[in-house]
């Protein structure tokens, strides 16, 4: 019988020396301690590193500013669940009783971690050219598609943008409420700007998600 993970690592370009590495990419924490949340920090901190010096070389004439936003969009995590999807990643990973029962190989941020995970295994396994080899050939319809030049600002800069520009204080954001289970959390942020009367409050499935529709809302208050 054919490896059941063959053709991840053929989707990946990459065959495992040490499948053990692969295994524990693919382990969420539901099945228990042997899963693959180590090798998602190291991941995410190989993705943005490699990421970073991607955009910087293609990109000479970017500033500081442009780069940090265009690094921020292509490893956030909406990124990482869609590269997940078209390595069909949902079908190899190996998820506790409640996790498959919910359909956890869909949730965006199950794919997103195991993607940082695959990552971090590639490196350890092969070493940091084949693991930024690998990534930028993941990365590659993207990088070409997505540049400083046609990169939205996203809603809390825009918005702290615009109070800078009339010397107000920077937006307050605080989080109000938590909901959900561990890994599946939904929060609630306000967003108050007291020089302006104003206060709105917006959900997400993490406090940076939830920032960014609060902040949406004040631009939308401001008809910005």
């Amino acid at each position: 019988m054919a490896d059941p993970v063959f053709q991840l690592e053929n989707n990946l370009g990459h065959t495992f020396v040490n499948k053990s590495y692969l295994i524990t990419a693919l382990t969420h924490r539901s099945l228990g301690h042997d899963n693959n949340e180590r090798l998602e920090y190291l991941g995410d901190a190989l993705l943005g590193f490699i990421i970073a010096e991607a955009i910087y070389k293609l990109y000479p004439g970017a500033t500081e500013g442009e780069l940090t936003r265009l690094r921020a969009t292509l490893v956030k995590g909406e990124t990482l669940a869609k590269l997940a999807k078209k390595l069909d990643l949902g079908n190899f990973i190996k998820l506790g009783g409640s996790e498959l029962k919910s359909g956890g190989w869909r949730r965006s941020s199950i794919l997103a971690n195991a993607l940082e995970a695959l990552i971090g295994a590639i490196y350890l396994d092969a070493g940091l050219e084949t693991c930024r080899e690998k990534v930028l050939r993941l990365y590659r319809d993207i990088l070409k598609t997505s540049t400083p030049d046609n990169l939205a600002k996203d809603p809390k800069t825009r918005l702290q943008e615009h109070l800078q520009s009339l010397q107000l204080n920077l937006p307050e954001y605080k989080v109000v409420m938590e909901k959900g289970e561990a890994h599946d959390k939904i929060f609630t942020v306000r967003c108050e700007i007291p020089a302006m009367s104003i206060s709105v409050q917006a959900e997400g499935k993490s406090k940076r998600y939830a920032e960014q529709a609060a902040a949406q809302l004040a631009l939308d208050t401001l008809n910005i």
